[in-house]
């Protein structure tokens, strides 16, 4: 019977894929990262992200996030806080989602969830099911850019629409 399922989900899954575009148009797009010295890849998809849309430097939100990974590392209580270790504060390696929650509402963006618990994806990284504007998206292991249906990133991560938005930030009026 397990078998059965395992087919079934592969399926649903290839024709999903199969039939599915994003319809977002693809625009590389560092955010700055090149200009300002760094080269090879990292897991800074945050800190080029925020710099993609406010027009920030990437050195300056880099250091801004550098601080605040710090900051959240060293003063906070939480059981995540304790567990970061020194050389997790370069937003190279990533930065936690409450650091760069507290970042982008400070420079007045709002998120929007999209997924919740127990409900499933209803919302794909495609034109149609995103809002116009300009949107710091939060996919999967991702934070990425769309605006105005175009993708701005250094690879396609739409996955042909099928990948999952978890929910997005907006800037306040």
């Amino acid at each position: 019977m397990n078998v059965l399922k395992l087919l079934q989900k592969f399926n649903i899954m290839f024709f999903k894929r199969l039939f599915s575009r994003s319809n977002l148009k693809f625009k590389f797009d560092d955010g700055g990262r090149k200009v300002a010295g760094y080269k090879g890849k990292a897991g800074d998809c945050v800190v080029r992200s925020i710099a993609i849309v406010t027009g920030l430097s990437y050195q300056k939100v880099y250091d801004d996030l550098y601080q605040a990974n710090e900051l959240f590392r060293t003063t906070s209580k939480t059981k995540i806080a304790r567990s970061l270790k020194q050389k997790n504060d370069s937003p190279r390696t990533g930065t936690h989602r409450l650091v760069f929650k507290k970042y982008l509402q400070q420079l007045g963006w709002s998120w929007t969830p999209t997924m919740f618990i127990g409900q499933g994806c209803k919302v794909h990284l495609k034109k149609k099911e995103l809002p116009s504007g300009t949107l710091i998206v939060s996919c999967s292991k991702h934070i990425t850019v769309v605006k105005d249906s175009v993708l701005h990133d250094t690879y396609d991560c739409s996955r042909n629409g099928t990948r999952c938005v978890y929910g997005y930030w907006t800037k306040n009026n």
